[in-house]
């Protein structure tokens, strides 16, 4: 399955090559030209029949994680984040350390051993350490070094009612609909960027859209979901099962009013499942999409995602399919002249 093979690569934000591997793979025959740019995007050409405003279809890649800051004489591994996580879920999980994969957990000191203070706070960052079953620096550093990536070690399942559950869903969600999208034959010219290093700063996006210059990008994202019971309706971004997220604004970007009324006409029309993006919080690559250049009228439709930027994050399919067939369907309103 796509989403299992994306979910379980290793792509911490700057190293995303083995996600990339694989979407070259699915892709190379279905589009009419792709190329890795000089920071590591993937900039995509599938040709149509209709010609119409140029339009971007942007996934990240990249994934929240770790990377080695230093080994202590013991052997155990010291780290700083990569992205942004929550120090507090990190305790006790399994991750992959560096290019081979090295098994490795999370550990602290044992609650047995903590001041009553220390088990009132979360511990802190430099609290932690990352054991791969070594005891000295040297057997240590025989298998890794400092600036090493540390991936988070999560299988890909299906349970429940309809649920998926895996790490790396935002935004490995994106790039699945993006392939989906370029696999299909369409009429419509396409230009899609599988871009790097959105969960630093959205660094990739910005010389992905100067190089292509669109006219309209759309961005594919996972998005955080606060379907909890004790909190207010108005701070619930979005829910599991309620359908696709259409963006009103973020951190980063006022997404475009023309566009974003366009998306939910469509979805109307074809009697597909939606919802509003209701928060403010957070941002994703339209924010420097939007400003490339002259300018790019942008929109994001997301899926809604549990537990995001954690080890395992949940998603419910039916919110994934339906975020297809609005993509799909926007698309050829677009280019059918719906918006200039």
């Amino acid at each position: 399955m796509l989403l299992k093979r994306l979910t379980e690569a290793s792509g911490v934000s700057g190293n995303e090559k083995e996600v990339r591997d694989i979407i070259i793979e699915e892709i190379k025959d279905h589009v009419d030209n792709y190329e890795i740019d000089k920071i590591g995007n993937v900039i995509v050409y599938k040709k149509g029949n209709v010609k119409g405003p140029r339009l971007l279809i942007a996934a990240h890649m990249d994934e929240v994680g770790l990377m080695v800051s230093d080994i202590d004489d013991s052997g155990l591994i010291k780290f700083i984040p990569v992205g942004g996580i929550d120090k507090r879920i990190l305790v006790s999980k399994r991750v992959k350390v560096g290019n081979k994969k090295i098994d490795g957990v999370i550990g602290a000191k044992p609650i047995h051993l903590q001041k009553a203070k220390e088990r009132k706070n979360a511990l802190d960052l430099k609290q932690l350490y990352v054991d791969i079953g070594t005891y000295s620096k040297e057997e240590t550093e025989k298998l890794i070094k400092i600036g090493d990536y540390i991936s988070f070690d999560s299988d890909f399942r299906e349970f429940g009612d309809n649920l998926i559950k895996a790490k790396a869903l935002d935004d490995r969600i994106g790039c699945a609909l993006l392939i989906e999208l370029l696999q299909t034959d369409n009429e419509f010219d396409i230009y899609g960027a599988f871009t790097v290093m959105e969960e630093v700063g959205l660094r990739g996006a910005g010389p992905a859209a100067f190089k292509i210059e669109p006219d309209i990008a759309i961005i594919l994202e996972g998005t955080t979901c606060a379907d909890l019971e004790n909190s207010d309706t108005h701070l619930q971004a979005t829910r599991l099962g309620e359908g696709p997220a259409i963006s009103l604004m973020d951190r980063t970007t006022y997404f475009n009013k023309e566009l974003r009324d366009l998306l939910i006409k469509v979805a109307h029309e074809n009697n597909i499942k939606y919802q509003y993006r209701k928060t403010s919080v957070g941002g994703n690559d339209s924010g420097t999409i939007h400003l490339s250049k002259e300018g790019v009228k942008t929109a994001t439709i997301s899926v809604p995602c549990r537990n995001i930027h954690t080890p395992v994050s949940v998603i419910n399919k039916s919110d994934y399919e339906n975020a297809y067939n609005l993509l799909q369907a926007s698309i050829k309103k677009i280019l059918e002249g719906g918006i200039n």
